[in-house]
């Protein structure tokens, strides 16, 4: 059946070098489909407001690529978050900041520049000597799923212990993949536990964020001192939310 309704290709940060062969995600871009009441429908649904799921709810009715949702890196899922409100409610974007409006044209966010030779055999791992214990370990960039499994083990430790912080050591049991060559899962969460010192951590942490492919959700800004300073665009539902009158 003819599709009845207007789409644009969306290029992924990752240029698609990071999925295997075979997947629809290895061509480096996606195609999504124009925001229609259907998708307000999702966006105003209390129930996914509510446990969460709304966005990923939301994009996955835009793609129209047959993708697994589960497989997307979350750099390009951020590409894709990007490309549903310029296509749901055009490029402009305003909101506050420190008591002053703020309007952001979307369509001048760039992807970060990726560095091509970090990537070996188009396989999403890789490497790092911690800059103080010197141990080396592989780790790889997250996908949605990873962030699901993340979140949900989150939420189980903070059953237990109501009052527990472990945002930072989960992620990197979920980042990490190695330590010194051994991929065994319970040696690498043994050695986050109580061998990763947060000297090893925060290196590890910035050198993700500097190398790994995203949408560059960094803007500058003069405030009213006339400093230029770079602001984060506030994502989330709220992204969609002034727009659907809610």
């Amino acid at each position: 059946m003819e599709q009845q309704f207007p789409t644009e290709m969306v290029t992924l940060p990752s240029k698609g070098l990071l999925y295997p062969e075979g997947s629809p995600l290895k061509k480096g871009e996606i195609e999504m489909k124009y925001m229609t009441a259907r998708e307000e429908d999702i966006l105003t649904n209390q129930n996914l407001i509510e446990n969460g799921t709304v966005i990923d709810k939301l994009l996955q009715s835009l793609i129209v690529t047959p993708i697994n949702y589960e497989d997307l890196l979350i750099g390009d899922k951020n590409a894709v978050l990007v490309a549903a409100r310029i296509l749901g409610y055009g490029k402009d974007y305003e909101f506050e900041y420190n008591g002053e409006k703020i309007e952001v044209d979307l369509t001048t966010i760039n992807d970060k520049p990726l560095d091509e030779s970090i990537i070996k055999e188009n396989k999403n791992e890789f490497t790092f000597t911690l800059p103080k214990s010197e141990v080396g370990v592989t780790f790889k960039f997250l996908s949605h799923k990873d962030e699901k499994a993340i979140d949900s083990e989150i939420k189980g430790l903070r059953k237990i212990n109501k009052n527990s912080s472990t945002e930072i050591s989960t992620r990197l049991k979920h980042l990490i993949t190695s330590i010194n060559g051994d991929y065994e899962k319970s040696t690498i969460r043994e050695f986050i536990d109580t061998k990763l010192l947060a000297i090893d951590s925060r290196a590890l942490r910035n050198h993700i964020t500097d190398i790994q492919p995203d949408t560059d959700l960094n803007f500058e800004h003069e405030d009213r001192n006339g400093n230029i300073i770079k602001l984060p665009i506030p994502i989330g539902v709220s992204f969609f939310w002034p727009d659907a009158r809610l």
